[in-house]
């Protein structure tokens, strides 16, 4: 199962190009960092930056960091979207990870009722009332919902 649930991980990773989303976004952000500490006064040393940058991709913004040029609040606003846009994908593709990994755990439910069916003269009364069983929960739940 654990393999199976990496392997549906990687797969909504990969088909969506999030991977390359993210590590664009990553050069980006410490581009934006390195930027901002060369043309910004108000930032004394690269971490500050670094801080900085976190701050406002997060949208924590203190206050105890903060740009004072046009260009370094220029790329403050592209970093912010940038960032947005980058959360929405993130969830978007954990989402879709569930969703595949409800859709798997159905047809591998599925798979072993119409196995079972397959097999049903050489069930015993024992499974054959287990499976009695999960006919009748399958109705109810349909009904309630």
């Amino acid at each position: 199962m654990y393999r199976q649930t990496r392997k549906l991980l990687r797969q909504s990773f990969k088909i969506s190009g999030a991977a390359r989303i993210f590590c664009m976004y990553g050069i980006f952000f410490v581009a934006v960092a390195i930027v901002i500490h060369m043309i910004d006064p108000g930032i004394s040393t690269f971490g500050e930056a670094l801080w900085y940058c976190f701050e406002t991709a997060t949208t924590i913004g203190f206050g105890d960091v903060h740009v004072v040029t046009k260009a370094a609040r220029i790329l403050t606003i592209i970093l912010s979207v940038y960032s947005i846009a980058a959360v929405a994908i993130f969830t978007a593709v954990i989402t879709n990870f569930f969703i595949e990994s409800a859709k798997v755990r159905v047809k591998d439910s599925v798979q072993a009722f119409l196995d079972d069916l397959e097999h049903l003269p050489e069930l015993s009364k024992e499974e054959l009332q287990v499976l009695s069983d999960k006919i009748k929960k399958y109705r109810s739940d349909v009904k309630k919902g």
